[in-house]
């Protein structure tokens, strides 16, 4: 597997993960055999270190340090939320203009954690695709843009508000995702990582990093009769 790089100094690389594709090893996925981690360091020949996370069906911008040290910098700046993010996702039904979606969510052993995250509504689109007892078939594309870092935290909110992202499991709409895997043969979870913003470690410059979104996320959006966003 060739990896898209987007992105690389002698400190920081980052590349356009595609949808499926785990950072690492995981005991939740244990029959992967292919990792974000070991691609990118037989790429480029040196070891990369992960300095966030994204879930295993979301695609985008994933930024590695070069060393032990910028990982270390790069990690206190998103533990003091100096780290801004950038997404897109298509979710069901019509959402607001915009929203801010604040709804505390369990980390891994349970404990109770602030979640915020806010959105804005780029386009709407209803479809003459009957569902259910509907005749025809709503959705919205977002951006959206989360203050905390929860586990699968979007998924998780835009469920909360009745309005799961497309193809997600388990927190996503098993009608959805059924219909899209059987009519359209889709079964990517249309949620994109679009930009990481932050301060440089060793220049101190405002750095943005931007991922183009990935081909079947593109076809989603024509499927759906929706305007690619402009960035």
């Amino acid at each position: 597997m060739m990896l898209e790089i987007i992105y690389q100094d002698s400190y920081l690389v980052a590349i356009n993960k595609p949808h499926g594709l785990l950072v690492h090893r995981s005991k939740y996925a244990d029959e992967a055999k292919v990792f974000a981690v070991q691609e990118l360091r037989n790429q480029i020949g040196q070891h990369v270190f992960p300095v966030h996370r994204l879930d295993r069906k979301t695609g985008g911008v994933l930024l590695f340090a070069l060393s032990p040290e910028i990982n270390s910098q790069m990690n206190q700046q998103f533990s003091e939320n100096r780290v801004s993010k950038k997404y897109f996702a298509v979710v069901r039904g019509f959402t607001n203009d915009a929203g801010i979606i604040d709804y505390p969510l369990e980390n891994e052993v349970g404990t109770q954690k602030e979640a915020v995250t806010n959105y804005a509504t780029l386009h709407r689109s209803e479809i003459p695709v009957p569902l259910g007892k509907f005749q025809s078939s709503r959705y919205s594309l977002v951006e959206v843009k989360p203050e905390t870092g929860r586990m699968h935290q979007i998924r998780k909110h835009f469920a909360h508000i009745y309005h799961p992202i497309i193809g997600d499991r388990p927190h996503g709409c098993n009608k959805q995702n059924r219909m899209f895997k059987e009519r359209w043969n889709m079964d990517t979870m249309l949620l994109h990582a679009h930009e990481i913003s932050f301060i440089h470690p060793i220049t101190q410059v405002q750095t943005t990093i931007q991922a183009s979104l990935h081909n079947e996320f593109l076809r989603s959006l024509e499927l759906l009769e929706m305007t690619k966003p402009k960035f």
